[in-house]
């Protein structure tokens, strides 16, 4: 039997997260309720009735940008909402991936469906048929400040208009052909329509969904990491005591030490006398704080990226109970990126302490293990030029953990003189959580082979004997050397599509 595709329905409330990942991932079939669909023809009422009125509107009457005190003729208003898309698709670089450009365009849909757009009901229908045909519009990667994402939203909707490129199954073509082939017709733009689709900071918004998903379960991993290393180490485990976390209960880190605590349950840790220092390095005895950190940072991530999926951030907004369009700055994603920059930072932090625990648990002074961790002498070189991966990761990391949302320089004749660089933003938080993943991956892979070494694998603890077990169903005990990257590589990947509470025991 095949698998049931799932279904994300688009109702009253807001969607959730794992609602755009399971869109852009696994290929969610959208449903949209009647109370939508009621909700977007009550805004595209009150544009129909300014329309009428001949009334200012930005970007229904008048022109954009510095061009705001230009109006449009009467003749000249569907042909303007055509130029829109074209006169904003100058995008550069290389394509984004698909799982992308689906979550941006499932973050589109949030956003209309949330009724400030004024959006048309057939260009909102023809948008969601459009993502539940795998109609992909090919988007090159740079060139938004995160004024709204203009440039890729633009690449965009002028595919759904018929134009640039698109990929369908896997091969490119004509935005016009995948179109055909899929039974779809352009999109029918009526006034509005045109800005509706590039005014919204869509890219940032499915980016955001897709990171949160993917830095939770590597939250979990990473916490493994930290477990099995403390098990191979023989660290002392009064480092997750709630007693001494409660006399200062910082953000997280109770939660996380009774993560840490679960996973090590049933452990030899926890007999007296078990670990070999009192006190050991702040790398092993902080884990609960800088961890607790990044659980912080994750939570406050993600409380912004739900704002934004329940919300509409379109300027002008359409009120339709209250009959008005109204100009404002609701676009700006400066709360939303310094949320996203302090989870970069947090993960930096991690990445530091994970990567002195790596070296720690090579070397014999700190350890008390085979040098290297390799069991056949000094001849071998072991785990010791790994040390080269987790220091140049470590180091891209730090970098990439300066912030980049800083404003930069004005556009649109000084009129847009402060943007949020979000999209950029979300890159670099898309490369670090990559380079954690290889960090932790690492983590795991030594820290089995130290437990190898200490001779302790029938004295883990519940947790740890269930990840124990599956590094080890991946990649085998190092005895004389071997090219480990393939190594690293096979249980990064497994991570990165692998729950680590859920994973059979």
């Amino acid at each position: 039997m095949t698998e049931a595709v799932p279904i994300v329905r688009f109702t009253g409330t807001a969607p959730k997260i794992s609602d755009i990942a399971s869109i852009a991932r696994r290929s969610a079939w959208i449903e949209v309720s009647t109370d939508v669909e009621n909700k977007i023809a009550a805004a595209r009422a009150v544009v129909e009735r300014y329309l009428a009125a001949d009334k200012p509107v930005y970007g229904l009457t008048t022109a954009l940008g510095a061009g705001v005190d230009t109006r449009l003729a009467t003749d000249d208003l569907i042909a303007f909402q055509l130029r829109v898309p074209q006169a904003r698709a100058v995008g550069v670089g290389p394509a984004l991936p698909c799982e992308i450009i689906r979550a941006m365009m499932a973050a589109r849909i949030a956003g209309m469906a949330a009724g400030g757009s004024g959006v048309s009901l057939p260009v909102f229908a023809g948008l969601v048929a459009a993502l539940n045909a795998g109609f992909h519009p090919v988007v090159p990667s740079l060139g938004s400040i995160g004024a709204a994402d203009l440039a890729p939203l633009a690449h965009m909707a002028r595919a759904l208009l018929g134009d640039g490129e698109a990929e369908l199954d896997g091969a490119i073509m004509p935005a016009r052909d995948a179109l055909s082939k899929l039974g779809l017709k352009p999109l029918p733009v009526a006034p509005k329509d045109g800005h509706v689709l590039v005014v919204a900071n869509s890219l940032s918004v499915g980016k955001a969904c897709l990171c949160i998903e993917d830095i939770v379960r590597l939250f979990d991993w990473s916490l493994a990491a930290v477990a099995l290393n403390f098990e191979a180490f023989r660290a002392n485990v009064s480092a997750f005591d709630d007693r001494a976390l409660a006399a200062r209960p910082a953000f997280g880190q109770r939660e996380t030490a009774a993560r840490l605590r679960e996973l090590l349950s049933g452990s030899s840790l926890f007999v007296d006398g078990a670990a070999r220092r009192l006190q050991d390095p702040l790398s092993y005895r902080c884990a609960p704080q800088v961890w607790g950190a990044l659980l912080h940072a994750i939570g406050e991530a993600r409380a912004t990226t739900e704002i934004e999926l329940a919300s509409s951030g379109d300027n002008p907004v359409v009120l339709a109970d209250e009959g008005l369009i109204l100009s404002h700055g609701n676009f700006d994603m400066t709360a939303f990126v310094l949320a996203w920059e302090r989870l970069g930072q947090a993960i930096a932090h991690c990445a530091a302490a994970t990567a002195y625990r790596t070296m720690k648990i090579m070397s014999p002074g700190m350890s008390e293990l085979p040098r290297f961790l390799t069991p056949l002498g000094q001849s071998r070189t072991g785990f010791a030029t790994v040390q080269k991966t987790v220091s140049a990761l470590e180091a891209e990391i730090r970098h990439l953990a300066n912030p980049v949302s800083l404003t930069p320089i004005p556009v649109a004749d000084g009129v847009e003189d402060q943007a949020s660089m979000a999209p950029s933003v979300l890159t670099k938080i898309e490369a670090m959580i990559e380079r954690m993943r290889y960090l932790v991956a690492i983590e795991l892979v030594a820290s089995a082979q130290a437990v190898d070494l200490r001779g302790v694998a029938g004295e883990l603890g519940g947790g740890t004997q269930r990840a124990y077990r599956k590094v080890r169903e991946i990649v085998p005990p190092l005895e004389e050397d071997r090219a480990q990257g393939p190594d690293f590589q096979r249980l990064s990947e497994f991570i990165e599509n692998a729950d680590m509470m859920e994973m059979a025991s």
